[in-house]
């Protein structure tokens, strides 16, 4: 029997996502499980996997369409079997699509028609081609603007073959590679500096320009959510600091039976912790929904993780279950594909709390805003050595500093005080962790 493949959904706040390309066409045969589609969101460019195996009977949107949450994008069955094509969606004009009109209009427009593209010294077939820079904000992938920004490439003067002119990261990469012939050039280093004469006759400074970068849409969608929480979610935080003394021990002792790439990372631990934590605070482990809380029975913990142009929060299911083993081997991989940009919709799907750590940048202590619709955060710092106090003697001891976020619509600071409390528990004596 014919089954539809419709868009994912992502978040609780997406509502459409956009066909970057088809990755099998129409007549191919597909299994449950291949990839079928990419497709990019507010947060990610995202892999669409098949439900289904059989024969890839209809696509119902094209490169660019931008398509509602839950609409059917592409029919697989049998070859010979009679397929219902009536869920065609509505695909939305692109940005791109939605901005062409407009620019016609201009007086510029006529003049630019008339102007003759220009030619690469040496242009191949295969080669990107490589343009005189546009004016205007630049339309980029978050790893496109990445590469280019490590190759020290200017965008501007690189021409997409993505969704509406899109730069992806294979027009940089190509540009590149064409560089030497088509004259590409690189974006100035600011990290020279000029060395000062011995004697200065008179101060002269150093013009530079502004710079207007259009925010991906990632970075938008950040900003959309978090507005939402601060406003709408009254929130309280409560800190504490912990003793890092025995897990630090534990973590070197665990590691050196470990290969390399398979390491437990101090922030494993902590995830552990809190999932197990969780377990004794269901308050925390909940949403809002109108006048009731859902008490969630999974304990599906987001972990914070940096992109590029913003983050995502990819999700340990079940992670009170877990080993602590595992737990590391699921946020590296779910890491990886987050960078990579090859996210899958159930690695950011279904957290019930979430954990922000900014330790490996020297980070003493922060707060963190709160991912709707869940209750609560925790802001993770980094474990360092300190002098402390033990029995009237000052010693260097390994301290970590974290703050929980709550909203005060669903609990109030005396439970927030006591989940820090119990986590202690974990924390300090973390042999609990591996029982």
């Amino acid at each position: 029997m014919a089954e539809n493949i419709s868009m994912p959904k992502l978040g609780f706040d997406m509502r459409e996502g956009i066909l970057v390309r088809w990755v099998k066409n129409e007549g191919e045969n597909i299994s449950k499980g291949d990839v079928l589609a990419e497709i990019e969101t507010d947060k990610a460019t995202v892999e669409v996997e098949s439900s289904a195996s059989g024969v890839v009977r209809k696509l119902l949107a094209s490169q660019g369409d931008s398509i509602p949450v839950g609409a059917t994008i592409a029919i697989v069955g049998s070859a010979d079997e009679k397929i219902d094509t009536g869920a065609t969606p509505t695909p939305s004009p692109s940005p791109a699509a939605e901005q062409a009109p407009k620019a016609i209009d201009q007086p510029k427009a006529a003049a630019a028609q008339t102007t003759p593209p220009a030619t690469p010294v040496a242009a191949t077939a295969e080669a990107a081609p490589v343009v005189e820079k546009t004016s205007g904000p630049v339309k980029a992938s978050p790893l496109a603007r990445k590469v280019a920004s490590e190759a020290r490439v200017d965008l501007g003067q690189v021409r997409g073959t993505g969704p509406g002119g899109r730069i992806v990261r294979r027009d940089v990469e190509a540009a590149l590679a064409s560089a030497p012939a088509a004259g590409l050039k690189e974006v100035p280093s600011v990290a020279t500096k000029p060395t000062a004469a011995a004697v200065l006759p008179a101060f002269v400074a150093a013009a530079h320009q502004d710079e207007t970068v259009q925010t991906s849409k990632l970075r938008q969608a950040i900003g959309r959510r978090l507005v939402e929480s601060k406003q709408n979610l009254p929130h309280f935080y409560v800190s504490h600091e912990y003793n890092m003394d025995a897990l630090s021990e534990l973590r070197k002792q665990i590691n050196s039976k470990l290969p390399d790439g398979e390491k437990i990372s101090v922030n494993d631990f902590i995830v552990k912790a809190v999932a197990l934590t969780l377990r004794e605070f269901p308050n925390l482990n909940s949403s809002l929904k109108g006048t009731e809380i859902i008490r969630h029975g999974a304990v599906n913990v987001g972990v914070a993780v940096t992109v590029p142009g913003g983050l995502l929060t990819v999700v340990v299911k079940d992670t009170d279950q877990r080993p602590l083993r595992q737990i590391s081997l699921d946020v590296k991989n779910m890491a990886a594909r987050a960078r990579d940009g090859k996210i899958k919709p159930d690695d950011v799907d279904g957290s019930t709390f979430s954990t922000s750590n900014l330790g490996m940048y020297d980070v003493e202590n922060f707060t963190a805003i709160i991912n709707p619709p869940e209750a609560a955060i925790l802001a993770i710092g980094s474990s360092r050595e300190v002098p402390v106090v033990e029995n009237g003697q000052i010693k260097i001891g390994n301290r970590m500093k974290c703050t929980i976020s709550v909203d005060h619509r669903i609990s109030d600071g005396s439970e927030a005080a006591q989940f820090m409390q119990a986590l202690a528990r974990y924390l300090e004596d973390p042999l609990r962790l591996l029982l």
